[in-house]
Formats: C-alpha cells, structure tokens, sequence
C-alpha cells in the first residue's frame, strides 16, 4: 500500500507541475474582441421537453413550470418553458469561417480553470422544440498573483445564444481564473479545513428548512407589493455529495470543451488532448475534471476534498431567484462572484433582499442581492439580480429589448451559418 501510494504521490506530482506560459497570455491578448461561431456540440443541441425536464431535476428545482408540459399550458408562456440558466448547456454547432490561428487564444495545457462567477443577460425564453447556436470569444483577460495559487490570469469569456429563428436569448460572460496547480498544492491554503460532521439533529434542522422551501408558481407576485429591504426566505444545497456531481452531469452540464468519454471514445480523446488526462492511483489516465469527484486529486492542487462546480452554484442562485419570483416574471439579470469553494460534505445556505424596485423601458423591475454561506458561516457567493415582475396597473411581465447592434451581429452569424449548409 506504501507503494502504491508514493507512486501515485509521483504521478500527481507530475502531473501538477506545468506552468503559466507567456506566450498562451499573449495569444489571449492577441483573440482579445474576436468572435467566431462555437463550433462543438453540447450533449443537448434542443431543448426537448424531456431535456428540459433533466436539467431541472440536475440542480434540484421540480418547479412544473419547467418540468410538467401541461403546467406550462396554463402559464403566460403557453407552454412548458426551460430554466432561462439551461441556455449555458444547449448547443449545436454554428457553421462559421474559422479565425486565424494568431487570434484563438492561449491553450494553457496542464493549467487548472475555475469558474469564479459569471454574468447573465436574458432576452428570452427557451421553449420545447428549439435548438440553440452561439458565438463566443475572449472579452478580457487579466494576469493576477492569487492568494490560493501564485500567479495566475483571470480571462472573461462571452457567449452569445441564439435560437433556431435566429432570435437572441441570452449573452453570458463567465469569469474563469486558470491556476497553477503546482503554487495551489505549494501553497495549501485550504488544505487544514476540517471535515463536516453531522448529528442526526444537525441532518433534521436542514431537513426542517427542505420542508419550508416553496415554489411560488401561479401566485402572481406583483412589483406594487414589493418592498425595498423585504427577506427573501431561505433555501439549502446539501450537503455536497457525489452523487450531486453525477446528478448534475446527467442533466447535462460538464461535457465540452474537454469532454467526458467512456471506453474507445475515452481513448480517442485522450489521444485528442493527452494533458486533460491524468493518471489515477491506479496508474488509469482519467479526467482531471475529476477534482469535483475524487478527492485525492483535489488533494493533489492544494484542496482538501472534492468540490463543486461554479456553475452549479449559479444554478442554485437561479433556482432561488424563480422559486421566489412566481411562474410570471422573468430573470433579466444575473450576477455572480464564487468566493470560496464548496467541499464535499458541505452545506450551503441561499438567502436574500429586495435591493431596490423601479420603471425602465416599460418593465417593472426590482433589484435583489443575493449571498451564499455555509456551514462554517463564510460567504461563499454573493449575487444581484434584476427580476421583471408583472405590476397590477400595467399587466404582465414585460421582456427586455436586445440591443440593436448585438441582434445584428447574431444575424449575420446566423446567415454565415446558411450560407455554408447551402454550400456542403
């Protein structure tokens, strides 16, 4: 057993060595503003019912809204619609000219990513039957020194998601920090944090909360009764398990860019990008997205168990914001900072406030401000968000307008993308 772990110390030894390159910050630099078709294909291309339902289900949210298509029917919306937040997940490949290979950004090859927030602006809805496309590129990038690992560089991406129609749905910018795992694993900042242990009486007191959370559904909740400084009630996640990593896969998030395979097409992309691989103390190559699942080689960057995905968080901030908002209103924004990560066996608890309310361009709006603690009483994300509500005087929920110049540029993606169909 010595044995094999020393060896297996070696390997993930090995395997956390890499360095930040100047020369991938560069060539970020270089792709800064340059926009080009997102090519791959997400586990989900449409949104069918089922899919929608699944992605639901992967975060923990059973509003019917989402996952009952005869609930829908009797909604505004005329039918079931997705969580606005699944357009993260749904993608088919965008035909589109590929950009110089000068303006595609560093590769940063054995250099680990966390999401670390992100920012959301909905335009629409998601209904069954429609596929989604984007385009995407390098909207900032930034070279810091980072308390958890030394040097590091903190790149903004935007996505811009259309449907089939080419119609806009969302632009999301996700804040993603890439890291050395070698400083991390030096470093351990967070290596010493103690594993949870709960009672029985610990596990009903969260189990009391689970009980009280409520979905407000077809109760409007209208902007005039709203007030400024008003308690958004609480919700928990957790605690953080496996299986919520395997939960959240299923309904389907965490497949691209690198992919997650089995068997001979495991073998096809280790042969694709051989650095994502990393081998196991049994000497398996495996993913090195596995640090949300195995918590030795969270070890092995200077963790102290497995963690979340940031994404998932901002799933449970979204899932928060609609339980509260009623079947109604309409997400226009979200954003969001990860803090601290979120451990196995850790608890996290949502609460929030009304922020402020407001008219703009006939929507009747409220401001929220959001923050995520856990178990040990340390913020782990904060959050605002900006909610169309329906108003008693002026009727429904009103949805926002997309800028001109971004539906625009969406148009002639979207017309690049026939133009080569028609040339195949």
């Amino acid at each position: 057993m010595t044995q094999t772990t020393d060896t297996t110390s070696e390997r993930f030894k090995d395997a956390t060595s890499s360095e930040i390159d100047d020369a991938d910050i560069a060539k970020d630099e270089a792709a800064l503003g340059k926009w080009a078709a997102t090519r791959h294909q997400e586990l989900i291309g449409t949104a069918t019912p089922e899919a929608i339902r699944n992605f639901a289900h992967g975060y923990g949210d059973d509003n019917p809204l989402y996952t009952d298509p005869d609930y829908g029917r009797k909604t505004r919306w005329g039918g079931q619609v997705a969580p606005q937040i699944m357009a993260a997940v749904v993608n088919a490949p965008l035909r589109g000219d590929k950009l110089p290979k000068e303006f595609r950004g560093g590769s940063y090859r054995g250099i680990h990513a966390f999401v670390s927030g992100g920012t959301w602006d909905w335009y629409r809805n998601v209904h069954p039957g429609d596929t989604l496309y984007s385009f995407s590129g390098l909207e900032s990038v930034e070279e810091k020194v980072s308390e958890f690992a030394g040097r590091s560089v903190i790149r903004v991406l935007r996505d811009v998601k259309m449907n089939q129609r080419g119609e806009i749905v969302g632009v999301y910018r996700t804040l993603v920090i890439n890291t050395e795992r070698k400083k991390a694993r030096e470093k351990g900042k967070y290596s010493a944090i103690e594993e949870p242990a709960y009672t029985k009486d610990d596990i009903a007191a969260l189990d009391e909360i689970y009980a009280a959370e409520t979905v407000r559904g077809s109760a409007p909740r209208y902007w005039e009764d709203v007030v400024v400084g008003e308690d958004m009630g609480q919700m928990a996640k957790g605690p953080l398990t496996t299986t919520d990593m395997v939960v959240f896969h299923s309904g389907g998030y965490g497949f691209v860019p690198y992919g997650l395979k089995t068997s001979r097409l495991a073998w096809k992309n280790r042969q694709r990008i051989p650095a994502f691989y990393i081998d196991n103390e049994y000497g398996v190559p495996d993913v090195a997205q596995r640090v949300h699942w195995d918590s030795e080689w969270a070890k092995a960057i200077g963790n102290p168990r497995a963690y979340d995905y940031g994404v998932l968080r901002e799933c449970w901030i979204y899932h928060f914001l609609t339980d509260w908002m009623g079947d109604g209103a309409f997400v226009v924004r979200q954003h969001d900072e990860i803090r601290k990560f979120n451990y196995q066996g850790d608890i996290q608890y949502i609460t929030g406030k009304v922020d402020g309310k407001r008219q703009e361009d006939d929507m009747t709006l409220v401001d929220l401000a959001i923050e995520v603690r856990n178990q040990r009483g340390e913020t782990t994300a904060e959050a605002d968000a900006t909610i169309s509500l329906p108003s008693r005087e002026l009727g429904g929920a009103m949805l926002p307008e997309v800028p001109r110049d971004l539906q625009r540029d969406a148009l002639r993606m979207f017309e690049r993308h026939g133009e080569l169909l028609e040339g195949k």
